[in-house]
């Protein structure tokens, strides 16, 4: 069957992978709601209109593949986040601009962090996925370190050098082999990011190593290599260096944001994926008017296309 894949079209290949990645199966929570952490303006620019933000473009990849979306806001109570974690299904920790290890942000990312591997011990499934930013900061709540190393790799768009533990992965294990020899070969995983972890520091950090298989690597613009994509071995934490989301939702002409059949294909991959844990998780709101309270679209959406390279954003504070 494996090689059979190779003559399917594009879109059967599409239809196939999703139905892997959502077997019929009793109890599946449906209505998935996941929470994005919010991060300070960095940009002046956008100081006028708030002090922390969530990019669209992650809402929108969430959306697509049938979730909501909750935004989680820094500075809460220990028990506002204990709370909140047990209303929702998973975590989304987005791409941006803070300090690693001495930020809001990485506060309340390590607080949903341990309470997700707490709960792994009483048997409940709470999704992490970690987009850029996002990715680093797994490294450094993993490891208690901040191990990143200058990459020229902004702006650039690669394929993934994929590692042998792809084909065990959860991540990839039931993608589609054209999906796989596209992302392998095309230019369509969108890099913006400065700073990265190279294999060999990665192995050399026994907590990094313990924790997370490498499942692709990448060269900057000097040759350096860096992880671009891990799983943990033993939950359900996942990291990309790569932006996943701009293939579909950002459009800036002077950026390296890939809009092919195939980048469009691997960015919807990824969402399905991602989207498919938190519906393993069962959490729910106590009530229907505290859920509608806590989503995201109680907020109004601005303009951001002409200032930056986000087309909408949501502020907050």
């Amino acid at each position: 069957m494996r090689g059979s894949l190779l003559t399917m079209p594009p879109v059967h290949l599409y239809l196939l992978s999703f139905t892997l990645l959502y077997p019929v199966v009793q109890g599946v929570n449906d209505r998935p709601i996941i929470g994005i952490i919010t991060q300070e303006v960095s940009d002046e620019v956008f100081l006028q209109y708030g002090k922390t933000y969530i990019a669209d473009s992650y809402v929108k990849f969430l959306e697509s593949a049938g979730s909501r979306v909750v935004p989680i806001r820094l500075n809460l109570s220990e028990d506002e986040y204990v709370h909140l974690f047990n209303s929702i299904n998973g975590v989304l920790l987005p791409g941006g601009a803070v300090n690693l290890l001495n930020s809001s942000f990485y506060g309340t990312a390590e607080i949903f962090y341990k309470l997700a591997i707490e709960a792994s011990f009483s048997g409940i499934y709470f999704p992490i996925w970690g987009t850029c930013m996002g990715f680093q900061i797994l490294t450094a709540l993993t490891s208690g370190k901040d191990l990143l190393c200058n990459t020229a790799a902004n702006n650039i768009s690669l394929p993934l050098i994929l590692t042998d533990d792809v084909s065990s992965s959860k991540m990839f294990r039931h993608a589609p082999l054209e999906l796989l020899h596209a992302v392998a070969k095309e230019n369509i995983t969108a890099n913006f990011h400065h700073f990265g972890i190279t294999p060999e520091t990665f192995h050399a950090n026994e907590k990094l190593s313990a924790f997370y298989h490498i499942l692709s690597t990448n060269y900057d613009r000097h040759g350096m290599e860096f992880v671009s994509t891990m799983e943990a071995r033993d939950y359900p934490i996942y990291g990309v260096q790569w932006h996943p989301e701009v293939n579909r939702f950002q459009w800036r002409s002077d950026s390296a944001y890939p809009h092919s059949i195939h980048a469009v294909w691997i960015s919807q991959y990824m969402a399905n994926f991602f989207v498919n844990e938190a519906r393993k998780n069962t959490n729910y709101f106590l009530n229907p008017k505290e859920e509608e309270s806590a989503l995201i679209y109680t907020w109004p959406l601005t303009y951001t296309a002409n200032i930056s390279g986000y087309e909408q954003v949501y502020f907050f504070d």
